[in-house]
């Protein structure tokens, strides 16, 4: 029962979070508004496009059952890193709630999704 909780918990959890880094990797590749707000923080314009790729290629390493383990846990740390420098890049420069805090929500998505994935490889 415990293992069947872990699987559903962690295919909710990495659909939610799949669908907010797709939506912001594509959102920074086509949305000039997106491309701003990464000049706001002081990025350059091709950080903006390496992170989108990033994404893209992290979301599937988490999605597609037969990718080991090892490239899953580079991806959760690889969005660890983004999620807390998104934070991070945001009250640096004065940003308040509704700039950071979707990367907030997303940290706490990717937190669910690393400890159902965990709790899936120890059954």
């Amino acid at each position: 029962m415990a293992s069947k909780r872990c699987a559903v918990g962690f295919w909710i959890t990495t659909a939610l979070f799949a669908i907010h880094m797709t939506f912001t990797a594509y959102a920074q590749l086509k949305l000039p508004q997106v491309a701003a707000a990464f000049t706001h923080l002081g990025f350059p314009s091709y950080f903006r496009v390496e992170l989108s790729w990033a994404k893209f290629a992290g979301v599937i390493a988490l999605l597609v059952p037969v990718i080991p383990s090892w490239i899953k846990e580079w991806a959760y740390a690889g969005f660890a890193i983004t999620v807390v420098s998104a934070v991070i890049a945001h009250l640096a420069v004065g940003d308040g709630p509704a700039a950071w805090g979707w990367a907030v929500g997303a940290g706490v998505l990717l937190g669910m999704s690393y400890t159902f994935w965990s709790c899936s490889q120890k059954v």
